[in-house]
């Protein structure tokens, strides 16, 4: 069964049209990629998808369930969590307090709860806190858990935003360049901790990435966007030896020359 099906999704900013007629069907507890070089409509898909943006037109459902038109938060409570090309992390919080900022839309503590301090919200809260050490544990930053986010080291961050998204306890995450400024040990670790969230979480993940060595070792299916279109699909092999996969990185002199 999909997990999410996206029906020719258009984005469009004025005159210019971000992303044109995309359709792709992610399945259940698969790891899909979506590559193409830069300024392809990569990042405004994901927007879409998780309500930043609202489609021009076209459609998208969750497990059959139509979400296009919802807001992000309303999206997070439906189960999708993402992280960003450019980290967003409350720097000033501790490592612990960010993990646990992405439980909110779980939490049920209202109004008067809070001002009363009842001991159910009282209960919540120390569940909410177990919870987030473990997900600290799991993504390796348990001895971190009260370092402030800014004082992490760039793959640390990564990883901080990846279990920030794991908290809102997601059937689809979205991963917008998880390795990105990387060094190929943290890259390596990196793959092994998506591969295991995949299996252990039985979650569906969807990510952008550039680093091809880590598309080809960890994707199932791959989606190629090139100038907003979508212009190949399949699995890794197939795409490794699609022409307009080779023509929209390396130009066509480069299939001239093969």
């Amino acid at each position: 069964m999909s997990v999410l099906e996206v029906k020719q999704l258009t984005k469009k900013f004025g005159g210019l049209t971000a992303n044109q007629d995309i359709s792709m069907t992610v399945e259940r507890n698969s790891i899909t990629a979506v590559i193409g070089p830069n300024g392809a409509g990569k990042t405004t898909f994901f927007n879409m998808i998780t309500g930043v943006y609202q489609p021009t037109s076209g459609s998208i459902y969750l497990e059959g369930e139509k979400i296009d038109g919802l807001k992000p938060h309303d999206v997070s409570k439906k189960g999708i969590s993402r992280t960003f090309q450019n980290i967003r992390l409350f720097s000033e919080m501790s490592v612990i307090e960010n993990v646990l900022v992405g439980m909110h839309t779980h939490l049920k503590a209202g109004l008067m709860g809070i001002l009363f301090n009842l001991p159910v919200i009282r209960k919540e809260e120390k569940d909410a806190e177990v919870r987030a050490y473990e997900l600290l544990e799991y993504v390796g930053l348990a001895h971190l858990l009260n370092e402030k986010a800014r004082n992490l080291s760039y793959g640390a961050q990564r990883r901080l935003e990846i279990a920030r998204a794991l908290a809102a306890k997601p059937k689809l995450l979205l991963l917008d360049e998880p390795a990105a400024g990387m060094n190929p040990k943290e890259t390596s670790e990196l793959t092994g901790l998506i591969q295991k969230m995949r299996n252990e979480f039985n979650l569906t993940v969807v990510l952008i990435e550039h680093d091809m060595k880590l598309v080809m070792e960890i994707s199932e299916h791959i989606v190629v966007l090139d100038h907003g279109e979508k212009i190949a699909e399949g699995k890794p092999e197939e795409i490794r030896n699609n022409a307009k996969v080779i023509e929209a990185y390396l130009g066509s002199g480069a299939i001239q020359a093969g």
